[in-house]
């Protein structure tokens, strides 16, 4: 700091003028810095709600969607729940790529991980709860459609085991790292349909159509029928009215035939090759969406105002028949999924809880499961009045 006598007098006084400038200039400068700082601390650690909050459930009044009054359904969805009544006879195989990761652990807190998460009265640690949203997975699987099987493609490393009625592990080679999950799911899926491809020439009788899926949805509704309400397709993707990500990828369909499973490998090898090329910079996420949507939109005669639509299509790619179901029915997430600001269709088949909603979906299954709460249409009032908070994993 400058002293009284250094400063005083008429040049000493010039000498100090630039002291004094830059004394000025950095305070406010200094100023923004720490308000700057103090928000960037703010934003890095989001607060998430670790209990369900429910708010007004959206669609209110409208005749196609569903009405609730607290979690109670004021009117069904028009839910199948076994397969019987379905017009087809086939068997629908739902297929998911499942890979765990190593969790953090504090050995000054009882050897305990830190991250525990309590659902109801079960805590998990990270590695705990990917393994309860896939058995409840399996869960909603096997309540809606109990005579399906379930494939669970997962690196031959984790030696992965999962002992349930009607599901089976299948370890397929490749990278599971979490930078290269989604570009081995597609990896998976084309090895899983080339070994069921050449299982084809000896099956005899009954097809299996197959269902690839993301582990975090709920099956609500018998999906069977898709394979007879459109009987001429090979493969099928859900879609939303999203310009830079019109396609999900979280839910692919493929006719069991040997021509569906052929033209639909051929289909993924594309957006495999179109992946590898273009949107590895995205290969943690998002870049097989983006794929997708390069490979179909690629199509000339292809009309992307198709998308703003909520009705199932057929369309010719690259010489597969592809369906295109809407995400508001086949697809809906809460609350950015399709369709989700005006609340839930009374069709919806399959809930995916993306993101931060993995409490969610185990919230879920315990309302339904509960003894006082066993009706599917409750527990969408559930999801519904719930979605639009974010929670703690």
């Amino acid at each position: 700091m400058l002293s009284k006598r250094a400063c005083s007098g008429w040049k000493p006084f010039v000498l100090c003028l630039p002291a004094i400038f830059l004394f000025a200039y950095m305070l406010p400068v200094l100023e923004l810095h720490r308000h700057s700082s103090v928000q960037y601390q703010h934003k890095e650690k989001p607060k998430k709600s670790d209990h369900l909050v429910l708010g007004p459930a959206a669609g209110e009044g409208l005749p196609d969607r569903l009405q609730c009054q607290g979690t109670e359904a004021l009117n069904k969805t028009s839910i199948r729940t076994f397969p019987n009544d379905s017009q087809s006879e086939d068997l629908v195989v739902f297929v998911t790529v499942f890979a765990t990761y190593n969790s953090t652990v504090d050995n000054g807190v009882n050897g305990r991980p830190v991250d525990l998460v309590t659902v109801g009265n079960t805590s998990y640690d990270k590695v705990e709860r990917s393994m309860a949203i896939l058995d409840v997975f399996i869960n909603f699987i096997q309540v809606t459609m109990p005579q399906s099987d379930i494939i669970i493609l997962t690196d031959p490393a984790s030696e992965l085991q999962v002992d349930r009625d009607k599901v089976t592990v299948h370890p397929i080679q490749g990278e599971y790292s979490r930078d290269k999950l989604m570009l081995q799911r597609i990896r998976s899926y084309i090895a899983f349909l080339e070994i069921k491809l050449e299982e084809q020439h000896q099956r005899q009788g009954q097809v299996r159509h197959y269902i690839f899926t993301d582990s975090d949805i709920a099956v609500v509704n018998d999906l069977g029928q898709i394979f007879a309400d459109y009987p001429n397709f090979d493969l099928a993707l859900t879609f939303r009215n999203n310009k830079e990500q019109p396609l999900n990828s979280g839910f692919i369909a493929v006719r069991g035939t040997a021509k569906g499973i052929l033209r639909a490998k051929a289909f993924l090898q594309e957006v495999l090759k179109v992946y590898s090329s273009k949107f590895m910079k995205a290969s943690r996420m998002l870049g097989d969406q983006l794929a997708l949507a390069w490979v179909v939109k690629s199509q000339p005669s292809f009309d992307i105002r198709r998308f703003t639509r909520r009705e199932g299509f057929v369309d010719e790619i690259g010489g597969a028949s592809v369906l295109f179901l809407p995400c508001s029915s086949y697809n809906w997430t809460p609350p950015e999924g399709a369709g989700q600001f005006h609340g839930m269709p009374l069709d919806v088949k399959v809930v995916h809880f993306k993101g931060s909603r993995k409490r969610l979906m185990l919230e879920s299954w315990n309302f339904l499961n509960s003894s006082s709460s066993s009706d599917i249409s409750d527990m969408l009032c559930l999801i519904l009045k719930s979605g639009r908070a974010k929670y703690d994993f």
